[in-house]
């Protein structure tokens, strides 16, 4: 009997293959000092190969895993995981993740806007003028004209995250100030339940918050984590004739590091004993936490509302607890003397001969008088011990 064999067509092994590979990559946008724009559809190896970066770095950026906002530097690269901004920036591109996301499309504008280089004409110009002799002259000419590729990149994304927490501040003020104000006027399950949600709304808010002005706190406070920031820096120290070795081959050229590479080459000296120089940086990251803590101000300002606003309205609960109290205390006091005249009425409601019952009319007046006086005291008794107690307010 013959053996039957199946064949599976090629073409259905190729979609399986490309299926099992777009299963693990990730969308990806490069954005170069040009303004040139790529859009990468690469797995984590591909990233990892291109910016040279370990897997350890690359998973803070994540999604599906928790990480706090992070802004690391390392040798060649930084990498940033601020909220929904999760990139990878170069000394010559930025690699954005998830370019297509809703909150990340302006994000992308910014950074084509911004990163290519305006003013290299000026620069050029700039290095050519030596009216005072002196390399440290030269090179502070130098920086002043020319902002480094990172910081830029990095400089728009904080700009980014700032203005987003900060907007998502405003939003959250002008829906929580109506709802307590509204609370305070009228105390009800449905206003409770909106404060409620606005509350823990405001809570996480506060937590991101906090969260990205702690990184920034952290970077201002270490001046060598500061330092490792700087890879244009890092890159001319390696090109420099001082370090003798040249670029690295993953480094592609570009006219901003030639001229910084140029500049070095004249006054190495000068840029090694620059290298700790974190002063540039520094005011960078104090303006945006400067603007990251003001935000977090005003959601401290609103918890301190949102505080206020429940000191009030457990006054008004208990002023309105004392008023039950109050009415407690007329109902029982009335009830206890009502209970007095039915046992005065009971009594003399009982068939049983007495002989003060005849011709005796003036002893009902004197029972009816005798009772109420024993009823306004036993009354008044209740009420002062209820005052003494703070049980009631005077």
């Amino acid at each position: 009997m013959a053996r039957e064999v199946y064949f599976v067509p090629a073409a259905e092994t190729l979609v399986a293959s490309v299926m099992k590979k777009t299963a693990v990559t990730t969308s990806w946008i490069s954005i170069d000092a040009k303004g040139e724009v790529a859009v990468l559809d690469a797995d984590k190896h591909a990233i990892m190969r291109r910016v040279q970066i370990h897997a350890r770095d690359l998973r803070i950026l994540d999604p599906m895993l928790s990480y706090p906002s992070t802004i690391l530097g390392r040798e060649k690269v930084i990498v940033l995981n601020l909220e929904h901004i999760k990139a990878i920036i170069t000394a010559e591109e930025v690699l954005l993740r998830d370019p297509f996301d809703d909150n990340v499309i302006p994000i992308v504008a910014q950074l084509k806007r911004r990163l290519p280089q305006e003013n290299l004409t000026s620069q050029g110009q700039g290095e050519e003028e030596e009216e005072h002799p002196g390399l440290r002259n030269d090179t502070n000419t130098g920086e002043e004209n020319e902002f480094p590729f990172e910081f830029r990149a990095l400089e728009v994304a904080l700009e980014a995250i700032c203005s987003f927490l900060d907007a998502r501040t405003r939003e959250l003020e002008t829906d929580t100030y109506p709802a307590l104000d509204e609370l305070t006027s009228m105390i009800s399950s449905r206003n409770l339940d909106h404060v409620r949600k606005l509350k823990s709304a405001m809570t996480r808010l506060t937590n991101r918050v906090q969260k990205v002005r702690d990184e920034l706190e952290q970077l201002l406070d270490d001046d060598d984590d500061m330092a490792d920031l700087y890879l244009s820096r890092k890159l001319i120290g390696a090109c420099s004739p001082v370090s003798g070795s040249g670029a690295p081959n993953w480094y592609p050229s570009s006219p901003t590091i030639g001229s910084k590479i140029s500049r070095t080459s004249r006054g190495s000296a000068v840029t090694i004993q620059e290298d700790n120089d974190v002063e540039e940086l520094e005011m960078l990251l104090e303006a945006y936490f400067m603007q990251i803590d003001s935000t977090l101000n005003k959601l401290t300002t609103l918890r301190e509302y949102i505080d206020d606003t429940e000191d009030y309205i457990n006054i008004q609960l208990d002023n309105h607890r004392n008023q039950l109290i109050q009415l407690e205390l007329l109902l029982s006091s009335g009830t206890v003397c009502l209970s007095i005249y039915s046992l005065v009425a009971a009594i003399f409601g009982m068939n049983i001969p007495y002989t003060w019952n005849d011709d005796h009319g003036y002893v009902f007046k004197w029972v009816i008088i005798l009772t109420g006086l024993l009823c306004t005291s036993t009354f008044t008794s209740i009420m002062s011990y209820a005052r003494h107690k703070g049980l009631i307010g005077s």
